[in-house]
């Protein structure tokens, strides 16, 4: 090839994970010309430290859920249609509720999710304990969404790429950008990277927590924050579940409410959360703090969500537990990801700010960014709610 052929593509995507990943495999497949570009490792990032949900039940009722549910059947097709496996399966998820008062916030939940068209019911107290003989004896209830799945997030994004390479992609590792510009005569994005120079007719900033540092660049101010979050692997003695289960409180935890827990579960955001993997181990998660790009294991966090944990399973209390890790979550105010061209600078795409629905929104946030690099009108989510300029108007943006 050429050197011209090697340092130009059409589209270069900043970001290899889950969500660059996607973006690469849905533009490639429409026939668009394609560079990812990774700093680290693929997969190295938010994608490796989270589990593995296509979820709607913890979206909130209305925009926020219709997202969830097209990405959940876009995975089906993909199920179909990536060679390569990535441990889908799709047994519903539940909420479980330990109060009266999280029941009818349950029961309100589950109406406007119903009036939205979503497959949700709720669960009795008879249900729970038909779901798993570990649950704590006095849990009242709670509720269900059948569409919800479970992917491996490493299986999936290296699937995906394997997709867009098959299609043509480039996909280069180890390749940090340094600098980006935009040329005002010519309209095309000059890229430096620590393996040399290219150029790119358009760019997709797709680097998650580092997207504010690749907006920088050009400009553009990006308000996204690193949430950090722990996890523990668990081995399983016994067949405690067979799907992902949340606490209520998780959602009430994920969208900065107030619950009746203790101290020290309130101040790291802890929650249950309960996920079986397909090698038969466990997760149990989770937390949520602003500690900017710390990543280091904070084991009174893990202890904090053991305890937690032992609330709603009382009888996992001796089981092994195999180890901890942690991720960042980019965090965005509204908790809606920012899916958007920027009108300051022509052919410049924001898809970042995913908190922690990088997984379960991988596969609409790549279609959807393929449609608009192809400037199509018709789109397979409404793109309002998701425009970059939505913060400048509450006035979060600021030079």
């Amino acid at each position: 090839m050429s050197k011209q052929t090697e340092t130009h593509a059409e589209i270069a995507v900043i970001g290899g994970g889950i969500i660059g990943a996607a973006i690469a495999y849905y533009a490639t497949r429409a026939g668009l010309d394609v560079v990812v570009l990774e700093k680290g490792e693929l997969a190295s990032g938010t994608s490796s430290r989270c589990d593995g949900n296509i979820l709607a039940i913890d979206k909130d009722p209305g925009f926020d859920s219709q997202m969830s549910l097209k990405s959940q059947m876009l995975v089906v097709e993909l199920s179909r249609e990536l060679e390569q496996p990535f441990e889908y399966r799709a047994p519903g998820s539940i909420l479980v509720c330990e109060s009266d008062v999280e029941m009818a916030a349950a029961e309100e939940w589950v109406r406007r999710q119903k009036e939205a068209g979503l497959p949700f019911r709720m669960l009795d107290r008879s249900d729970i304990r038909q779901e798993s003989p570990y649950f704590a004896d006095d849990l009242l209830g709670g509720l269900e969404c059948a569409t919800d799945s479970t992917v491996n997030p490493y299986m999936l994004t290296f699937a995906l790429f394997d997709g867009a390479k098959k299609h043509g992609a480039r996909i280069l590792h180890r390749t940090e950008v340094k600098a980006l510009r935009r040329d005002q005569a010519s309209g095309a994005f000059h890229i430096t990277t620590t393996q040399g120079q290219w150029t790119a007719k358009q760019v997709v900033n797709a680097a998650g927590v580092w997207a504010p540092v690749i907006g920088q660049m050009v400009g553009v101010t990006i308000p996204i924050l690193p949430r950090k979050g722990h996890l523990i692997v668990a081995s399983r003695q016994m067949p405690v579940g067979l799907r992902k289960v949340m606490e209520f409180g998780y959602l009430i935890s994920k969208f900065g409410g107030q619950r009746q827990v203790d101290e020290e579960t309130e101040k790291y955001g802890v929650a249950l959360v309960f996920e079986p993997t397909e090698s038969q181990n466990f997760l149990i998660g989770s937390s949520r703090q602003f500690v900017g790009f710390d990543t280091r294991v904070d084991m009174d966090v893990v202890r904090c969500m053991a305890r937690r944990a032992l609330r709603f399973y009382p009888k996992i209390a001796d089981y092994g537990i195999i180890r901890t890790y942690c991720g960042l979550r980019p965090w965005t105010e509204d908790h809606l990801p920012i899916i958007s061209h920027v009108e300051e600078v022509p052919g410049y795409f924001i898809a970042a700010g995913h908190e922690g629905d990088g997984i379960s929104l991988a596969a609409v946030t790549g279609k959807l960014v393929s449609e608009m690099l192809l400037g199509k009108s018709e789109t397979i989510i409404p793109t309002e709610p998701l425009r970059h300029d939505r913060f400048a108007k509450k006035g979060v943006l600021h030079p």
